[in-house]
């Protein structure tokens, strides 16, 4: 297919077939809620992951400029990082809490480094 339009066509039209196919899937098999499940397990186990990666990584970290002076800048690097790893904690823990996930504007802008 060396027609730009007819391949596109044609990749729009086999995505749609497969959610299609997902979505009648989800609907009718017996299996469905037992793969829902283990999804929504495995995306837990990914926030656990993600809370242990980084509280393990700062520990390692945290210790090695010990007696070292932080220039300024370099504070107010790690501050700005600090408060965006503070918002983003806090983001999680409502999603735990309420189920919400949206991420408001300024969260946005905060997480792009805005």
């Amino acid at each position: 297919m060396s027609d730009d339009r007819a391949r596109q066509s044609v990749n729009h039209a086999q995505v749609e077939r497969g959610r299609q196919a997902r979505e009648q899937y989800e609907q009718t098999s017996e299996l469905a809620p037992a793969i829902e499940r283990f999804k929504r397990s495995s995306e837990l186990l990914d926030l656990v992951t993600a809370c242990h990666t980084f509280v393990a990584a700062v520990g390692r970290v945290v210790p090695g400029p010990r007696g070292r002076a932080v220039s300024p800048e370099e504070r107010s690097l790690l501050h700005e990082n600090i408060a965006r790893c503070r918002a983003t904690l806090h983001w999680m823990e409502h999603a735990v809490d309420t189920g919400v996930v949206d991420v408001d504007d300024a969260l946005a802008r905060l997480l792009r480094g805005e």
